[in-house]
């Protein structure tokens, strides 16, 4: 993969692209070679004359691998040479994604905690290298932590420190080479930070709070300019959040949305529906369960209601035992362009939603494809070829864009 130096491509502004944790290595010589694989072959079928944007996801081993060894030019000349471009990068999972169990394991290291600092400062060396020179940058991180146990008054403090510091390096940055780059925060079902309100709260109480220390305003600035948030179109709809609500709350505390991953949810909306049909669909969402990820599941039986929040699908489904009733929004990304399957449907509505929204609120915002999902998806949705279906799925999108 790594050859002679060549000069840097400047290809033109790129802010779409695809997420490769769908097909993620635990470690650098991993990652390389699925890049190799699927990387390349997605820009031939989707992009085979243009630069294409890719959202690279390196775990923690990988990255600190390629800044040891010095690889990193190495990688963007591999990039530039291919014509892929690495606007944005996934900083979310921190180890081995496609463990045979990841579960709550994706949560961890929390914010706050010395090994999440570390890894988010090593992605920031590394998107600063490989990106060219004239473009900006984002990347997508964890909502503080899983939600239970609630963090402490002083667990927050210590995420919001860490956050600043991270602002002051992306603010150092900026002022030595010119670069614009923004962290951003992503929530998500479960999480400390699951919903927007959650997150303007965090972002006024904790981030710009008294509890981690008083700022100037001119850290005040960095904050608002470097932190940011993700805005995941699966997540607020597994939360019964409207996409334009959403995008319009954070634009008015005057939050930044540097990046949304468009994604979909699997959705069953057992009203109206007979006893027979009812079951049907359930039996259907059932075999949605796996024991790779956690599926956070919300249902909600009438329009206005809080939802009930279930960490995991089948806990929502053996709760509900034979009282089938209401919406059910599962944390299941689903191929974009699927729009019903079965007696199921996906929340493909809801991108359109925010695309709509994002025009108007953040038209600069990054957009990420993220259906890391592939492998685990029930079989009669599975592309047999899954650069084909990560390019089938770009071409929807780039259709609506």
């Amino acid at each position: 993969m790594v050859g002679p130096s060549q000069p840097r491509v400047r290809p033109p502004t790129c802010n779409v692209g695809y997420c490769t944790n769908v097909h993620a290595g635990a470690d650098w010589s991993q990652t390389r070679a699925n890049l190799e694989r699927y990387a390349v072959e997605v820009k031939r079928r989707f992009s085979p004359n243009a630069p294409m944007g890719i959202g690279l996801w390196l775990s923690s081993s990988a990255a600190r691998g390629l800044l040891g060894e010095g690889s990193v030019e190495g990688l963007r000349d591999w990039l530039a040479g291919q014509g892929l471009v690495p606007y944005t990068l996934n900083g979310f999972p921190y180890g081995d994604f496609h463990q045979p169990v990841v579960k709550h394991a994706v949560y961890l290291p929390k914010w706050g905690e010395r090994e999440r600092l570390r890894y988010t400062l090593d992605l920031i060396a590394i998107q600063d290298l490989v990106l060219p020179e004239d473009l900006s940058g984002t990347i997508s991180t964890l909502p503080i932590a899983w939600g239970e146990p609630p963090p402490s008054r002083e667990d927050r403090a210590a995420a919001a420190q860490a956050l600043r510091t991270v602002a002051r390096r992306l603010a150092e940055l900026e002022l030595s080479v010119g670069r614009h780059m923004e962290l951003c925060i992503e929530p998500e079902p479960g999480c400390t930070i699951q919903r927007s309100d959650d997150l303007v709260r965090f972002y006024e109480d904790d981030l710009l709070g008294r509890d981690a220390g008083p700022l100037t305003k001119g850290e005040e600035a960095q904050v608002r300019r470097h932190i940011g948030v993700c805005h995941d179109v699966c997540h607020a709809v597994v939360m019964f959040e409207e996409q334009a609500e959403v995008l319009r709350r954070y634009h008015a505390a005057g939050i930044r949305v540097g990046k949304i991953q468009i994604s979909s949810a699997v959705c069953a909306n057992l009203n109206g529906l007979g006893p027979a049909e009812r079951k049907a669909a359930i039996d259907q969402l059932a075999s949605f369960r796996e024991t790779r990820y956690l599926h956070q599941t919300c249902v909600r039986e009438k329009p206005g209601e809080m939802p009930r929040f279930y960490q995991d699908l089948p806990e929502a489904i053996q709760a509900a035992g034979d009282e089938l009733r209401g919406q059910w929004r599962t944390h299941f990304h689903v191929p974009v362009y699927l729009k019903r399957f079965g007696r199921l449907e996906a929340s493909q509505g809801a991108i359109l939603d925010c695309l709509s929204a994002a025009a108007r609120y953040f038209p600069e915002a990054h957009y990420e494809v993220e259906t890391y999902a592939w492998n685990v998806l029930p079989a009669e949705l599975k592309e047999p070829d899954l650069a084909a279906g990560i390019a089938k799925e770009l071409k929807w999108f780039a259709e609506r864009f």
